[in-house]
C-alpha cells in the first residue's frame, strides 16, 4: 500500500478547514495530520507533528502566511508550502513565493486540480493557479531587466516556453524526448543565469524581457 500524503492546513476559518478535511476523508491517497487556526499556532505545532505539505492561507489574524511561511522555513528549510488564497490576493503572490512558498492555488479550484498541485508540491515542486499568469502579464509585460549578457540555449528555450504553459516536468520530458533528470537540469540552468529565486519569479524574468509568447 503506498504511503499517503500528510498534510497540516493553516487557516483561520473553521469552516474552511472543515470543507477541506471533508474532501480529503474521501480520498484515500491523503491524510489530514493536524490544522491550526493562526500562523503562531502553527509555529508552535510543526515541529511534533510530521507532514509532507502545508496548505497555508494568506490573510490571518496575527501573522499572515507570509510572516507564517518565512519563519516555519527558518525552522524547517525543506518545508513544502502550497498557498490557498481567494481573487483579489493576486498582490501578495510574489511576496509569499519570496518568503519560501512552492506553490500558489484560488480558493475556486476543482478538487481534482488541488490534488495534483498537493502531489507536485509535496514532492518539492512548483505549481501555481493558470489563472496567475494573465496577472503577472499585465503587472511585467513592457518591463525589462536589460540583461544583455543572457544566452540561452534553444533547449533552455523551449523548456522555458513549456513551462509557462503550464507543462509539468514529465509532460516536458516526454514532448521533447528527454529524460526528467535532464528536464530538471534545464530548469537549474535557466533558474541560475536568470538570477531567479524559483519558477514564479523565472516566469515573471521571462515576461519581462519577452522571452516567452503568451496568448491572450
Amino acid at each position: 500500500m503506498l504511503d499517503t500524503i500528510k498534510i497540516f492546513i493553516v487557516d483561520d476559518h473553521e469552516i474552511f478547514r472543515n470543507g477541506l478535511k471533508l474532501v480529503f476523508s474521501k480520498n484515500k491517497e491523503f491524510e489530514i495530520v493536524g490544522e491550526a487556526g493562526s500562523g503562531e499556532e502553527f509555529l508552535e505545532m510543526m515541529d511534533d507533528t510530521v507532514f509532507d505539505i502545508v496548505l497555508m492561507d494568506i490573510k490571518m489574524n496575527g501573522l499572515n502566511g507570509i510572516e507564517t511561511t518565512e519563519k516555519a522555513l527558518l525552522k524547517n528549510s525543506r518545508l513544502n508550502v502550497l498557498v490557498l488564497s481567494t481573487f483579489g490576493e493576486e498582490e501578495f503572490l510574489h511576496q509569499i513565493l519570496n518568503a519560501g512558498a512552492k506553490g500558489f492555488l484560488l480558493k475556486n479550484i476543482d478538487k481534482e486540480t488541488l490534488f495534483g498541485a498537493i502531489k507536485l508540491v509535496s514532492r518539492g515542486q512548483n505549481y501555481f493557479s493558470p489563472e496567475l499568469l494573465p496577472f503577472f502579464t499585465k503587472k511585467y509585460l513592457g518591463q525589462t531587466d536589460n540583461n544583455e549578457e543572457l544566452r540561452l540555449t534553444k533547449r533552455e528555450m523551449e523548456i522555458l516556453q513549456l513551462i509557462s504553459e503550464g507543462h509539468t516536468n514529465t509532460e516536458i520530458a516526454e514532448r521533447l524526448f528527454i529524460s526528467i533528470r535532464t528536464v530538471d537540469t534545464h530548469k537549474n540552468n535557466l533558474i541560475s543565469k536568470t538570477g531567479s529565486k524559483n519558477i514564479v519569479s523565472l516566469l515573471i524574468y521571462a515576461i519581462k524581457n519577452k522571452l516567452i509568447s503568451i496568448s491572450a
